[in-house]
């Protein structure tokens, strides 16, 4: 694809996400479960007449995909990148906006730990990927991040296969910017795992209708065991 091709591309994806009905959609999908028509009409609070042509012209541009069960349409990202673009997104809001704005009762919460479509992200997410680089599990290199060695055994104990992992058709660890606190934690399929084995082992918990995570007594505890984090 030459440069003049890849400009126009940037410009209709922009023109697309420029739209306050199909921003709220993307941001909504980002709690990475598939949503109804009907549901995303109610987050966007616009009509099922009007979500209808939005949602067309997001899947007829690749940035969403649809899929049939039964008499229901579900809607998802087609592929995960989307997400990790909207998420990026966020960082460009005003940072005493997010700072100090209580945007509802549930957003000092969700700034606190949530899931990023499929990692963890926020304040708890952060003190992770901070006590992981203390402790030399995975390190910096030409910044780009690393598992290390000792890092391998420590995956290795939580039953996290790193080079199954590696296998997948996607990024396996790379830094991502958060927008609530505007410094890195972990994401690609390696936090996608920690995150998977957090919430299998009770460490962690979501919430009803919402990104935002609860961390259990058995997470605090955990968490010490084996990162010397105290929460």
């Amino acid at each position: 694809m030459c440069l003049h091709q890849m400009e126009n591309q940037f410009k209709q994806i922009a023109s697309l996400i420029g739209s306050p009905v199909r921003a709220a959609i993307l941001w909504t999908m980002i709690e990475g479960k598939a949503f109804t028509a009907t549901e995303l009409a109610i987050s966007a609070d616009t009509s099922p007449q009007n979500i209808s042509m939005h949602l067309a012209r997001l899947v007829q541009a690749g940035l969403l995909r649809v899929e049939n069960h039964g008499r229901h349409r579900y809607y998802t990202y087609s592929r995960k990148e989307i997400a990790y673009a909207i998420e990026a997104m966020a960082t460009l809001m005003d940072p005493s906006l997010v700072k100090t704005s209580p945007i509802n009762d549930n957003y000092p919460a969700i700034k606190y730990c949530r899931t990023c479509y499929d990692h963890l992200a926020g304040k708890l997410a952060v003190a992770i990927t901070e006590k992981m680089l203390d402790k030399k599990i995975i390190v910096y290199r030409k910044d780009a991040m690393e598992v290390s060695t000792t890092g391998r055994i420590w995956f290795t104990n939580l039953n996290i296969d790193i080079e199954e992992l590696k296998q997948q058709r996607r990024s396996f660890l790379r830094p991502c910017l958060d927008w609530s606190e505007r410094v890195y934690h972990i994401a690609g399929s390696l936090a996608a795992a920690l995150l998977d084995k957090m919430l299998s082992d009770d460490w962690i918990r979501k919430t009803r209708n919402s990104r935002k995570v609860i961390i259990t007594s058995n997470g605090q505890k955990k968490l010490y065991e084996h990162l010397k984090l105290t929460l």
